[in-house]
């Protein structure tokens, strides 16, 4: 699998919020693209695609800007791929077959395969929180975790 752009992006911009996260007011999409050096016109395409998920909520006018809609702790890398990227998958080849009612040589077993590789890649995404990057970037990180 790869991480597109976008997908980079979003979680950059999450991890922002949520190392900014003080309950204060919402944080504008210049200053988010200031701090992670992100082109502002792209990002806030990427911030309308994680509102429409629900990951972030938005105020309008003076003062606005936005603020993770969950804590970091329930908001997984796995989500905010998602969010922008569509479902992780990989490849897009389709559900294996029911009742071995395959039309080619290897083909059940190989759509088993990938769905399985798609299946671990949704799983290894979601096991990693903002609250893990926040801790991560703060240098916080408990010595037997997993980043």
């Amino acid at each position: 699998m790869k991480v597109s752009t976008r997908g980079d992006y979003a979680s950059r911009a999450l991890l922002s919020l949520a190392l900014h996260d003080e309950g204060g007011p919402p944080t504008s999409v210049r200053d988010i693209a200031e701090r992670t050096g992100l082109p502002q016109p792209y990002l806030e395409q990427i911030l309308l695609a994680l509102k429409g998920a629900g990951l972030v909520r938005s105020k309008r006018g003076v003062g606005g800007g936005y603020v993770l809609a969950h804590p970091p702790a329930e908001i997984t890398l796995g989500q905010i791929v998602s969010a922008v990227d569509g479902p992780i998958v990989a490849g897009d080849f389709g559900e294996p077959h029911q009742d071995g009612a395959c039309d080619h040589e290897g083909q059940c077993v190989l759509l088993a395969v990938w769905s399985d590789v798609g299946q671990q890649m949704r799983t290894q995404l979601d096991s990693y929180t903002l609250d893990d990057m926040v801790a991560r970037a703060r240098g916080t990180a408990s010595a037997n975790s997993s980043i």
